[in-house]
């Protein structure tokens, strides 16, 4: 099995989860400055998109793929139901230079169910462990030819489809022998409507144990901050912990700090600028405005601020905002 820097991290392990319109290269580049996690993903992107799309296609999302040294290690997620277009997701991912390569087998976007790809792969566990096989060769080709090690492979699902399948599905996963596999606490059905079953957590614990397996078990669901990540840890036994939208407004989550006004409302600012810097021409501005909402709350004059910053055009607009509220 290949664990490659998976093995070298202390547990309890704690990661940042892949988020669409949220853990984009600009907010990484903040979160590895203020509050960086053990492991970083990027969002998720089409492989067959990267494999197919035309040159113009292509160019925006290798932008969604790049990353800074300070975010390392980091991982590039993929979602795909077509294992030619995973290998060759993976060879170009290594190539890039990506720490590790995730797939996404838990995503309830109908969209992507359509493709067969995302949570619908809980229903077609052959076609699934093809995928992991096919970004396995991906990664060892790639590996041959750069002379570098493979990058391990890895995958975030959720415990089943319509009901809780974690029984059968995990054993399916398993025997392909993942470096990681991060287990969202709920069925695809369930979306995140209910808490999640970190009971199932410490089943999928158990399970692997049971088959004598090397693979790292993470738990994802419903944890609002590090110290809960920690209890979430001991509870279940997990490996590793996978915290989301509790990074929202707050990229001080893993450093386990929180800064004064002006400063928050500052890096709010810088944030604003990379995203200009980095995805301005291929992203709407109106991304940055869900971050607003977060950055600007539990304050005396947030409604007002947030009220203003929503018409904010650009990242000057937004700055002049914050300076007028701070002075």
């Amino acid at each position: 099995m290949n664990l490659g820097f998976w093995a070298k991290l202390k547990k309890p392990i704690m990661v940042l989860a892949p988020m669409a319109d949220v853990t984009d290269a600009a907010f990484r580049r903040v979160i590895a400055k203020y509050g960086k996690p053990d492991v970083m993903w990027t969002e998720f992107v089409s492989a067959d998109g990267l494999v197919l799309a035309p040159k113009e296609g292509r160019e925006k999302l290798l932008r969604d793929l790049q990353f800074s040294e300070t975010e390392r290690p980091i991982v590039a997620q993929f979602f795909t139901a077509r294992p030619e277009m995973m290998k060759k997701a993976a060879e170009l991912a290594s190539e890039l230079g990506f720490d590790g390569i995730d797939i996404n087998m838990g995503c309830p976007d109908r969209s992507i169910e359509k493709q067969g790809a995302g949570a619908a792969l809980i229903n077609t566990p052959e076609l699934a462990a093809a995928i992991i096989a096919a970004a396995k060769e991906g990664t060892e080709a790639a590996g041959a030819r750069l002379n570098r090690p493979p990058l391990p492979v890895s995958v975030k699902t959720r415990i089943g489809y319509n009901k809780n399948e974690i029984e059968t599905w995990l054993p399916a996963l398993l025997k392909t022998e993942p470096a990681v596999i991060t287990v969202h606490a709920r069925t695809r059905k369930e979306m995140s409507k209910v808490a999640a079953h970190w009971e199932v957590v410490r089943r999928a614990v158990e399970i692997r144990n049971g088959m004598n397996s090397q693979t790292l078990i993470f738990g994802n669901g419903d944890v609002s901050d590090i110290e809960e990540a920690r209890a979430k840890a001991r509870a279940s036994s997990a490996d590793g912990i996978m915290l989301g939208r509790a990074i929202f407004g707050n990229p001080w989550l893993f450093s386990e700090t929180q800064p004064a006004l002006p400063e928050k409302l500052k890096v709010l600012v810088e944030h604003t600028y990379l995203f200009e810097q980095l995805l301005g021409d291929i992203k709407s501005f109106a991304i940055m405005k869900k971050h607003y909402k977060a950055y600007a709350q539990g304050f005396g004059g947030a409604k007002e601020l947030r009220m203003e910053l929503m018409e904010a055009k650009n990242a000057r607009e937004a700055e002049r905002t914050i300076n007028t509220f701070l002075a």
